[in-house]
């Protein structure tokens, strides 16, 4: 029998990429003399981290939806690591899913999206072009919750528990915590709960799909460092947590691009490498999946 190499890549994804990144906030429109002068801004505050310009270059886009109460600027971090591998990534501010029901945060998801051919460019480096025929949206990747318990959902209900039966035609990767379904204290609910976590979510969607399920790390690991203000402090006490939130925003961040550079970068072996984990994650993988 013979012996079948391993595919063999020049980029760790878990470490930094090759470019230089900025990274800017933008904000909605405000009054102009003359709309007809003014450059289309986008209908909600924006996070965008970029290659700096350093080389001229069209990349794709990824869209990073923020959790459930948190700013967009506790993921900084993370969307550096990910534009530092060639990649823009732009980060809505979402006020409006305060409340049991997020149809008008999905609304405002949309109108950002048809937002981009028009006004993204304006928002980037000089250098710098988004390629909008690559985009990619984060919300199915970071321990996705769609509610407190499996009879209890966000309005509007996502989960059918029926198998392969999300309608998205397009591949899917998920990313659960080990400690997500455990509770910090005795006051409030996992912030993971079993039966409404990334597992319903993973068995929902069609192939080609792909869950990892990270060992010792909580539902918000993958944010910064220090998350400052009321909602910083409330991500360190609310959620179970593992030792540092380092390794698991660099498993987060080196899978989202392993992820995006095989299906937009037609660079397979990037996921291929960590489904037979290949490469050394920098945490410990409680289960791997992948429908292809």
């Amino acid at each position: 029998m013979a012996a079948t190499a391993s595919p063999v890549v020049s980029v760790d994804v878990f470490q930094t990429g090759a470019y230089a990144t900025v990274l800017q906030n933008v904000e909605p429109p405000g009054r102009c003399e003359r709309s007809d002068s003014c450059i289309p801004r986008p209908p909600k505050p924006l996070l965008i981290a970029s290659p700096s310009g350093d080389r001229e270059g069209e990349f794709p886009v990824l869209m990073l939806l923020h959790g459930f109460l948190l700013y967009n600027s506790f993921y900084s971090q993370l969307m550096q690591h990910i534009a530092s591998h060639g990649f823009i990534v732009v980060a809505p501010q979402l006020y409006t899913c305060a409340g049991p029901d997020c149809t008008d945060e999905i609304d405002s998801t949309a109108e950002i999206a048809c937002w981009f051919p028009k006004g993204l460019k304006h928002f980037l480096p000089p250098k710098i072009q988004p390629n909008l025929s690559k985009l990619a949206l984060s919300p199915w990747w970071q321990d996705p919750v769609g509610g407190t318990a499996k009879g209890v959902q966000t309005p509007p209900p996502v989960l059918t528990y029926v198998p392969n039966s999300f309608d998205i035609d397009m591949p899917v990767m998920v990313i659960g915590s080990g400690l997500g379904e455990l509770k910090k204290n005795a006051f409030f609910p996992p912030c993971a709960p079993s039966g409404v976590n990334h597992w319903e979510f993973y068995i929902e969607c069609k192939s080609p799909a792909c869950h990892f399920l990270a060992k010792d790390y909580g539902h918000l690991d993958m944010l910064d460092d220090k998350t400052t203000g009321i909602r910083g402090a409330a991500s360190y006490c609310l959620c179970m947590s593992g030792k540092s939130r380092e390794p698991m925003r660099r498993f987060v961040g080196g899978a989202i691009v392993a992820f995006m550079k095989s299906y937009l970068g037609g660079e397979p072996e990037h996921l291929m490498l960590l489904k037979d984990q290949h490469i050394a994650a920098p945490l410990e993988l409680q289960q791997v999946h992948f429908r292809l």
